[in-house]
């Protein structure tokens, strides 16, 4: 007796049952051995393939740049910086800047820049014309000493007596328009300052003058004047003093040169700047005065003349 037949569901009964199916392999493919590249791209994105090996980073130029030594403190420094790690020192500084020559080499070496021939081209000689500037220049230097010997030794006078400090120069002679008694014009002179000259008329004693003389011209340079009858303040207040004079200087040619002098009422010397050349007579006179009134008369101390001898 046969037993119960097991069937396959969805299967007509005498049909084998399916096999799994295979890809089908495309035409012209041959079996491929582990290892070998396959035929085509695998999918992913174009041109990168998985066994494509990563490219290197470029290699850093520095890299095998020798060290920069510092000139200052001999430090070394990676290449490519511009102050030291350790002083702070400019590493490369550059050329120096170009120094500019002196005018005068400039004007001796002003050349125009030389063009260079072309090629095949046969350079011509050029003569060169003679430089008249340097021979001109000392030819006009030599004219001029010669020139100037003449008057070389008034010049150097005249800048010695500029430069050097002025002389005494007592007058050989002097008088006055008028003179009280023991008051006579040469107590202005004396190189004493407590005893002074006045004039005989009293009041403000306008127009009187003072004339001294010297027996060689002298260049007049500075004028000291010690007003009233003293030096001492004590004493200075007993008559009148000058408050204005107008000094005349007479040249030995005959030519004059007026200056007024405005003095301060005060005790002591008073220096004033009085220039003249050739000098041979000066006078002094009173244009006004201080502490006027009657019975006083306007006094002069003391009158010094300082300069040099022509």
């Amino acid at each position: 007796m046969r037993g119960p037949e097991r069937r396959t569901r969805g299967v007509p009964d005498g049909t084998p049952p399916p096999t799994p199916s295979t890809p089908a392999r495309p035409e012209g493919a041959a079996p491929r051995r582990p290892g070998d590249r396959p035929d085509s791209p695998p999918p992913g994105p174009a041109g990168r393939t998985p066994d494509t090996a990563p490219q290197a980073p470029p290699a850093n130029p520095a890299a095998n740049t020798a060290p920069v030594v510092c000139p200052g403190c001999g430090a070394e420094n990676a290449p490519g910086r511009t102050l030291c790690v350790r002083c702070a020192l400019l590493l490369n500084p550059g050329p120096p800047p170009a120094v500019r020559p002196p005018w005068w080499r400039r004007i001796i070496s002003r050349r125009r820049p030389r063009r260079g021939h072309e090629a095949g081209a046969r350079p011509r000689r050029r003569r060169r014309a003679p430089r008249l500037g340097v021979p001109l220049a000392l030819l006009l230097v030599l004219a001029a000493v010669w020139f100037a010997l003449p008057h070389l030794s008034g010049l150097l006078g005249l800048a010695k007596e500029e430069t050097g400090a002025p002389e005494s120069m007592p007058p050989t002679a002097c008088h006055g328009s008028s003179a009280a008694k023991g008051h006579a014009a040469g107590a202005a002179f004396d190189g004493f300052n407590n005893r002074y000259w006045a004039p005989e008329e009293t009041g403000d004693a306008a127009g009187e003058f003072l004339e001294c003389e010297f027996d060689t011209p002298v260049r007049m340079l500075k004028m000291v004047v010690f007003p009233g009858t003293s030096a001492r303040t004590d004493e200075f207040l007993t008559q009148a003093r000058p408050a204005r004079l107008v000094a005349e200087l007479t040249a030995k040619d005959g030519t004059t040169k007026t200056k007024t002098i405005r003095l301060k009422d005060q005790a002591g010397q008073q220096t004033f700047d009085v220039r003249g050349s050739q000098t041979v007579r000066v006078r002094l006179t009173v244009d006004s005065a201080y502490g006027t009134g009657k019975g006083r008369r306007v006094a002069v101390a003391e009158v010094e003349f300082f300069g040099h001898r022509s």
